[in-house]
């Protein structure tokens, strides 16, 4: 398999920097888990076709690329509760307005309470090739706590059925830390999720976010997750991994040769991606932008013929610089160090993250050792001076 193909290549990363992508968001939930701050809304079915049209509106008012796309990303919210015929037309307007580079990477976001043979086979006859299942857990208190409505067994047979449908990358996400979590406990969820099958991990510690129910529930005097246990739990989920033959090419984020997820690359990359939807975001030209995250806002503006932007920023060269360097640490390839990674190991902060073995130095790259104190280097480059690069 070429070298390229591993998820960790410093050249699969690097080349994505100059990739082109497309975010779509669904807002649509059930309900809202209580540790969710994304822009979405429940109970609100009937807005659905509205709020498709409005999406396919926006999609056509989009200024293309010079080039096709090479990854789109529908998230959300739960974009698996849209109907199969809304997913595709949504797909379809992006080709048409974007166009598709061939083997693209379409990939969207399910909750395994909403998945059926049924669905996955529509959803690849309609152009997805990549899923990503929110089974958070496999431990029924954990899932409980979360305020997850699917049964262990759901996600394991969400799994098989994308497998049988023709899928070409198939990968779950679980929760860590959740308070009451046991290591036993968070051990099988993550040999449950290994043994399904899947080509790729993505493994994210519960956090509690400002404005939601957790966060009101932690102010009131629920535990809150403890950043210790935290870390050992990421530590035997990286173990488990490694021993399944999945490699870690971002701080959260494992797969099997040939599955990293490139419209993440192409982000963490500093690519251009475009982004339609309540809330979304997208980066152009230097300049990223984003959509009011009012659903009923956002289908309004677009029924008027109005833009759906509510605010942006233009990022100049030392911004861009910046950002380069702490998207890229996130990376396990690392980034090429560049005017700002010099002045970087240059600093005394940085000296201390070479010293302590959390920041490398190697070949003209750098790349962070130790995945868990990323967030130092980060705050490192971000306290850097600013200076044109």
């Amino acid at each position: 398999m070429p070298a390229e193909w591993q998820p960790d290549s410093p050249g699969l990363a690097d080349r994505a920097a100059g990739q082109l992508a497309a975010y779509v968001h669904v807002p649509f939930c059930r309900r809202v888990c209580p540790y969710c701050d994304f822009a979405v809304v429940a109970g609100r079915e009937e807005l659905m076709p509205r709020y498709t049209a409005a999406l396919l509106a926006e999609i056509r008012r989009a200024e293309p690329f010079a080039a096709p796309l090479d990854a789109v990303s529908v998230g959300g919210g739960t974009p698996s509760g849209l109907a199969p015929d809304s997913l595709a037309a949504v797909l379809r307007g992006l080709a048409e307005r974007f166009g598709l580079a061939p083997g693209a990477e379409v990939s969207l976001e399910a909750n395994p309470e909403d998945w059926s043979p049924a669905l996955a086979e529509a959803l690849v006859a309609a152009g997805y090739s990549r899923v990503s299942l929110g089974a958070q857990s496999f431990d029924p208190g954990v899932l409980a706590a979360l305020g997850r409505q699917h049964r262990p067994g759901q996600a394991t047979r969400a799994v098989a059925a994308a497998r049988r449908a023709g899928f070409r990358s198939v990968g779950l996400d679980l929760i860590y830390g959740t308070p009451g979590e046991s290591r036993a406990s968070w051990e099988a969820s993550v040999s449950r999720a290994l043994e399904a099958g899947i080509d790729h991990l993505s493994v994210y510690a519960l956090t509690v976010e400002r404005g939601t129910a957790l966060s009101r529930a932690v102010a009131a005097g629920a535990p809150a997750p403890d950043p210790d246990r935290q870390a050992d739990r990421y530590e035997e989920a990286a173990r488990l991994a490694g021993q399944a033959g999945m490699v870690r090419y971002e701080t959260s984020n494992f797969a099997r040769p040939g599955h990293a997820c490139l419209y993440n690359l192409i982000t963490w990359a500093g690519g251009e991606y475009e982004g339609c939807g309540a809330g979304a975001h997208r980066h152009r030209a230097g300049s990223r932008t984003w959509n009011v995250r009012q659903v009923d806002r956002y289908v309004e503006r677009l029924e008027a013929g109005e833009s759906p932007v509510s605010g942006g920023e233009a990022l100049g060269p030392w911004r861009r610089e910046q950002d380069r360097l702490v998207l890229g640490l996130r990376r396990a390839a690392g980034v090429v160090a560049g005017p700002g990674g010099r002045r970087l190991v240059a600093s005394p902060a940085g000296r201390r993250l070479l010293e302590a073995g959390i920041l490398v130095e190697d070949e003209g790259r750098l790349r962070v050792a130790r995945p868990l104190l990323g967030s130092e280097a980060a705050r490192a480059v971000l306290a850097l001076e600013s200076e044109d690069c």
